[in-house]
């Protein structure tokens, strides 16, 4: 409401309606948004997901591993194209893709991934990787939530999973996994490390809190 007041304040004084701009210093209220409410998987779950996923089509397959592994927004894996993917750097296939921004990314494929996504191209050369099963026309992002929500349903996940959650599951799963903040940050793609410190404090992990280290520390004394 706050930026509301002081944009038609400012505007105002631009158009030489009002001598001065009143509202120029009014302070906002801070707030604070420190965590994602997004609701992700744990390793457990994520694992599952993983699992029935494949065991669905390989194009739910290769979907859920590039969501829940690669972290990739639902745009982006609807996105991704066979010829994305067929360039090897320093002895690993990497996928190119265009993110958030238009911005350029390359990601290595690990083996697993690289697996379901051979699966998922066949013997296609070129073209959209993941298809939609029945018609064959290539996926997007509405296309990605149903398929995700599909694949929660069948995995037995009691709540709504979007393509974020995976994501999200990706994010916080390497953070719980020892992944340094700053290598998830690449992983993510995020512009600001303190996004994915949003992820790192959502995670509801308390085994690794300061207390412990601390009180095994006095305790040592």
């Amino acid at each position: 409401m706050m930026h509301g007041v002081r944009g038609f304040f400012r505007f105002a004084h631009i158009d030489g309606l009002i001598p001065a701009d009143p509202a120029v210093y009014a302070q906002l209220p801070k707030i604070h948004q420190d965590e994602s409410r997004t609701q992700g998987l744990d390793r457990l779950e994520l694992i599952r997901f993983l699992q029935v996923a494949q065991t669905i089509t390989v194009h739910h397959g290769a979907l859920a591993y590039l969501l829940g592994i690669n972290a990739l927004r639902a745009s982006e894996a609807a996105a991704v194209r066979i010829e994305d993917y067929r360039e090897t750097l320093r002895g690993r296939r990497v996928l190119h893709l265009v993110g958030k921004g238009n911005k350029p990314a390359t990601m290595p494929l690990t083996v697993p991934v690289l697996r379901v996504l051979e699966a998922c191209r066949g013997e296609r050369t070129e073209g959209p990787l993941v298809r939609r099963p029945v018609s064959g026309k290539p996926i997007d992002r509405r296309d990605c939530y149903r398929m995700v929500a599909r694949i929660a349903k069948a995995a037995g996940i009691p709540r709504h999973i979007s393509p974020h959650s995976l994501r999200h599951a990706a994010i916080t799963n390497a953070l719980d996994a020892g992944v340094p903040l700053r290598d998830a940050q690449i992983l993510a793609r995020h512009a600001d490390p303190r996004t994915t410190e949003h992820y790192d404090r959502a995670r509801g992990n308390l085994d690794r809190h300061g207390v412990h280290f601390l009180t095994a520390y006095v305790a040592g004394v």
